[in-house]
């Protein structure tokens, strides 16, 4: 890659793709301040069983399922109001970042072991939630 070269002047040299190179390794390596302080709640996926059935969440703030495959076969975590999906092989671990809900019920499910593998985020007040 060529980061300096010659102007139109004789032993002038134009910085610039330097200079926006710089800018860009700056830019992919800034990390937001609160990226770790989303509340997050634990779901395993095993065979057509979830564990847990429910999730109470709290209303109005975003979080993050930690999904975790530990059956023999493939999952699809999916909700389709939640506008989420994933899908997950035998033995791994993956997470979703769900939107701020409105106080209400959120079914999810994993498709691929219908009918029996389906729960429910139960979105509610603050005051009404423990938190995990």
């Amino acid at each position: 890659m060529l980061l300096l070269r010659r102007s139109n002047r004789p032993g002038r040299l134009i910085k610039a793709p330097l200079v926006a190179l710089s800018l860009m390794t700056l830019c992919a390596t800034a990390v937001p301040v609160d990226a770790g302080a989303l509340p997050t709640y634990r779901l395993t996926l095993a065979d057509g069983r979830l564990e847990p059935v429910e999730l109470e969440v709290v209303a109005g703030q975003r979080f993050k399922i930690e999904l975790h495959n530990a059956g023999s076969t493939p999952v699809e975590f999916e909700s389709r109001r939640l506008r989420q999906e994933k899908v997950m092989g035998p033995g791994v671990h993956s997470f979703v970042v769900v939107h701020p809900l409105k106080p209400g019920r959120y079914d999810y499910f994993d498709e691929f072991h219908l009918p029996d593998a389906q729960g429910v985020i139960i979105a509610r007040d603050a005051s009404e939630v423990a938190q995990p």
